[in-house]
């Protein structure tokens, strides 16, 4: 039984899985929208918004827990500490949002926009 268990596998093995939400957090804060199937951008939100509330803090412990958990990009973690976490100083929570399109012609995948707010 999956008691518990909320993480969606996407048929990938657990380094695959965790390569694949890493990189489309990368893509999200280079770009700051990003469109990707429904599913996945589902699973991006909690991932890209627990990043962004430990960057509010700012200190360099939460600074390098982030570099981690963003497989040691530090171009992209230094905007995520000044530009985006920044904007959200603010703001409790929701930082994103998952916008639903149509499906995908090719294979009826639905497909999804997420972005910051």
């Amino acid at each position: 039984m999956r008691h518990h268990n909320t993480k969606r596998k996407f048929g990938r093995e657990k380094n695959q899985r965790n390569a694949l939400v890493r990189s489309l957090a990368l893509s999200l804060i280079v770009r700051e929208k990003i469109k990707t199937t429904e599913p996945k951008a589902k699973e991006l939100k909690p991932f890209i918004e627990k990043l962004i509330t430990q960057a509010k803090k700012g200190d360099l412990a939460t600074r390098r827990i982030v570099l981690s958990k963003l497989s040691n990009r530090a171009r992209e973690t230094k905007k995520l500490f000044d530009v985006i976490a920044s904007r959200y100083i603010d703001r409790k929570g929701g930082y994103t949002r998952v916008l639903k399109l149509g499906v995908r012609k090719s294979d009826g995948a639905k497909m999804a926009i997420i972005e910051f707010i």
